[in-house]
């Protein structure tokens, strides 16, 4: 029979570590594929996310020049719905932890 000192010891609360990961957004991400037009990425940032011209062109030339954007951020559900949006629209998209 464990006594209450013994039972108290083996629960474990978060640690700082667990509780800031939580806190972190997470990232939609675009990378760079050898299939699409660089207008039709911008088109499509702009259609999906509401970016204007000038933005969406400056996130497509970090996809373009860079490999990779970060187009979107925010709770989980909201970045695996832009992920799913983009890939619908032909694009090569994952998701992250902020860092």
């Amino acid at each position: 029979m464990t006594t209450p000192v013994e039972h108290e010891r083996t629960q474990v609360d978060p640690s700082p570590v667990d509780v800031r990961t939580e806190d972190r957004p997470w990232q939609t991400l675009v990378w760079n594929d050898p299939v699409n037009l660089m207008s039709y990425v911008t088109y499509v940032f702009q259609k999906l996310f509401g970016y204007s011209r000038d933005h969406a062109t400056k996130l497509m030339l970090d996809v373009h020049h860079k490999g990779k954007a970060i187009v979107s951020s925010g709770s989980k559900d909201k970045v695996e719905a832009d992920v799913a949006k983009l890939h619908a629209a032909g694009l090569w998209a994952t998701m992250q932890r902020s860092s």
